[in-house]
């Protein structure tokens, strides 16, 4: 394990799971620059011990690692009620893979090569959205309430756990109750980023979204469209 101090002024630290040396280094640079405090981890198991006792604000968390790959990673992090954001780094230029990833609760992904100034810029994104918003505004559609300032989701009764990105998703769908989204402008919206970089991502999302709202979800699917919050789903 090699671990950095976090610089005065630090924005927090992010544990970058990654075995190829070089790129590690080259990514800690990069947030060190922007003012994130840095771990490096090179194993599955080290970065799982990691997150538990550095308690990062997000992790970079390459998929082929030796040992547990990032995928187990991030399911045991899930599966713990770890919710920490993750952005997932793949050498593999595969929709299966990053679709996998998001699946299981992954914030976002970038694949090899990629360039140290966009990484960066998806981890603010992250945080971003993991932030939450001031004030106390409560949003309702049909049976599920959305705080904003708690980042906070129930149907009904029961509470429902979610991931940064899927919030910020339903949020803005539900900010807008009846308005029908385009992927591109979901992407757009809760990505920042352009729908060359794939639609896909917003329908797995809508779909894991889907499946932890149960038969209170809102999402509204508009043929040949987009997606929208109905309160009469």
């Amino acid at each position: 394990m090699t671990a950095s101090v976090p610089p005065v002024e630090s924005k927090g630290l992010v544990l970058v799971v990654e075995d190829d040396r070089a790129i590690a280094d080259l990514v800690c640079l990069y947030l060190r620059r922007e003012g994130f405090g840095t771990s490096v981890e090179t194993t599955g198991a080290g970065a799982l011990d990691a997150v538990r006792r550095l308690r990062p604000v997000a992790v970079v968390l390459d998929i082929g690692l030796p040992g547990s790959d990032g995928i187990e990673v991030c399911r045991s992090m899930r599966a713990g009620g770890d919710w920490t954001p993750v952005l997932f780094v793949t050498a593999r230029d595969d929709e299966v893979d990053r679709v996998l990833g998001l699946e299981l609760g992954a914030d976002d992904y970038v694949t090899k090569p990629f360039s140290p100034r966009e990484l960066v810029a998806r981890v603010r994104t992250v945080l971003r959205r993991a932030g939450g918003a001031p004030g106390g505004e409560v949003l309702t559609v049909g049976r599920t309430r959305l705080d904003l300032g708690q980042r906070r989701v129930w149907t009904d009764d029961a509470e429902v756990s979610l991931t940064s990105t899927e919030f910020e998703l339903l949020a803005h769908l539900m900010r807008r109750p009846g308005q029908v989204f385009e992927r591109s402008q979901l992407l757009s919206a809760v990505w920042g980023y352009s729908a060359a970089a794939g639609t896909r991502t917003v329908d797995v999302h809508i779909a894991q979204l889907r499946g932890k709202l149960g038969s209170a979800s809102p999402i509204r699917t508009v043929r040949g469209v987009g997606y929208s919050a109905d309160a009469s789903c």
